[in-house]
């Protein structure tokens, strides 16, 4: 039977049992009618690219990670670059590693760090006078009841530093340094060891796949000790010819896989992924096929296994880098389960905007007291705009008389901006237009605001009358970088506009459609 859904189950020859089974797929298939399963959304109808936010309306700020089940919940796992990290620049600070937690892959809290990577340890090992410090990856270990850190660094031989933890948020504890069975004899602090996966085996033996660059990017596999806190040595290497990184491991079938970059490029928007197989993690492996010619806009960053009721996913992920921006706080995601034809071969990844998976969704909402006017944050996109003459503005409606307690409003900072961002409340007049004085004026300095988008916060505590229509202008005196704006252009918020200024306010245009994220609470008076 061709397995072209989600699900893997072992076939059964006898005629009766495979009955069986072909009526219990059809059944688990309907589990969830389509308004309860969960939708990753990995582009608009535009096909541009949104940004995931959690529940509190800030993007994923967790990036060239992954996504790992533990206990019926999902953990992003990703470096952070909101403190405003940039790769190479000697005076970037290191942001440190982020988790969030999910029920259903769409909405996802803020776990915060796995560890405090604010000290100076850490900033020598991993800030911008460094090669950086990346892509984290956790297992469990059953038998130790241990969830273990792996973490790509550049400051000792092995190029890894690992850690273990109770808890699949942390704090994790640093352990021994590892060993690796190649580049032990390298120099220190140089390009040994790079990007790696970690992959735990049916029998609970681990494995890490990582990257050979004494080799120019082959790909190396290694069994791990039973702490899965170190190689022990058994390894195969060369799994791939060169040019390659981001390798990701799992197991499909009683056969393994390995995806990886091909070719590598670090923040590379448009690498292809290949995958290749083999009876064992340690080979022998066959040659490469290509999945995707362009990882749908990104880099391939990992493969997770979610072993469900329904049957096992095989998710795969890509980072959709920001242009190979030295910060890539905007950069998104490429989430979609790979599906597998009769012979067991992956099928291309065809890059879709929107995917439905079999997992229930998680429709509890967080309690927002006085929110009044809202433009949700689903099918967003970002763009850098403001700056010098260029403001933008979004009008809106108070539904009730009261108090404007406070307005939020979706944005990040790039480029160093030398000023701080204003927030200014008026009158809406024809057109959205500010009418008369400005009602409230509050600046925001450029130092509370991060490079990751999220909604900032201010308290015009001004009047406002029911029906009655405002407007929300959004500018800056910065003559470098610029501050961000998150939009949507099916006009999510139909009550209200998005306006746009080029002369430094003197007149404002209609941006049809659009309207930019924000937030409107209104208390009683």
């Amino acid at each position: 039977m061709e397995s072209t859904n989600y699900f893997h189950s072992n076939s059964i020859k006898p005629l009766i049992f495979l009955s069986l089974f072909i009526l219990q797929l059809l059944a688990t298939s309907f589990v969830f009618a389509q308004d309860d399963r969960a939708v990753i959304v990995n582009f608009n109808d535009k096909d541009k690219q949104v940004t995931r936010f959690d529940k509190l309306s800030a993007a994923l700020d967790a990036h060239d990670g992954e996504i790992a089940l533990f206990n019926g919940t999902y953990y992003l796992y990703g470096t952070s670059y909101d403190c405003g990290y940039e790769w190479g620049n000697p005076e970037a600070p290191f942001c440190g590693f982020k988790v969030y937690s999910s029920k259903d892959l769409m909405n996802w809290t803020d776990e915060g760090f796995l560890f405090d990577a604010t000290n100076d340890l850490w900033q020598t090992r991993c800030n911008g006078k460094t090669y950086g410090c990346y892509r984290p990856h956790v297992i469990y270990n059953e038998k130790n009841k241990e969830y273990v850190l792996w973490i790509n660094v550049y400051d000792n031989r092995t190029g890894f530093r690992v850690f273990t933890s109770d808890n699949p948020i942390g704090p994790f504890k640093e352990v021994a340094e590892p060993t690796t069975a190649v580049n032990n004899d390298a120099p220190v602090a140089g390009l040994n060891n790079g990007d790696h996966d970690t992959f735990v085996d049916d029998d609970g033996t681990a494995y890490l796949a990582y990257t050979d660059w004494r080799t120019d990017g082959t790909i190396v596999i290694e069994k791990l000790n039973e702490d899965y806190t170190s190689g022990i040595g058994e390894h195969v290497k060369a799994v791939t010819a060169g040019r390659t990184e981001a390798p990701g491991l799992m197991k499909y079938n009683n056969r393994y896989y390995v995806l990886y970059s091909d070719p590598n490029c670090g923040y590379c928007s448009g690498t292809g992924t290949s995958y290749k197989s083999a009876p064992s993690p340690l080979g022998p492996w066959t040659d490469g096929a290509k999945l995707n010619e362009n990882s749908c806009g990104g880099q391939p960053s990992f493969v997770s296994t979610f072993k469900l009721e329904t049957g096992t996913i095989y998710l795969y992920g890509s980072d959709l880098w920001n242009n190979a921006a030295k910060n890539e706080a905007q950069a998104n995601f490429y989430w979609a389960p790979l599906t597998f034809d009769e012979d067991g071969n992956i099928n291309p990844i065809d890059c879709e905007q929107t995917i439905n998976i079999p997992i229930k969704k998680d429709v509890s909402e967080i309690d927002l007291a006085n929110l009044d006017a809202s433009s949700e944050s689903d099918g967003f996109t970002t763009s850098c705009e403001i700056q010098g003459d260029t403001q933008h503005g979004q009008s809106f409606i108070a539904s009730k008389t009261g108090i404007l307690s406070k307005v939020t409003f979706a944005t990040f900072q790039s480029g160093y901006p030398d000023a701080g961002l204003t927030f200014e409340i008026y009158k809406a007049g024809k057109n959205s237009q500010p009418k008369g004085k400005v009602l409230s004026s509050i600046t925001v300095s450029a130092d509370s605001i991060g490079w990751s988008p999220k909604m900032i916060s201010v308290q015009p505590n001004i009047k406002v009358k029911a029906s009655k229509k405002y407007v929300l202008v959004v500018k800056s005196t910065s003559s470098k970088g610029c501050f961000g704006i998150e939009f949507n252009d099916n006009a999510p918020y139909a009550e209200g506009a998005c306006i746009l200024s080029t002369d430094n306010g003197n007149s404002f245009s209609i941006i049809d459609n659009r309207t930019l994220m924000f937030q409107t609470f209104v208390s009683p008076k």
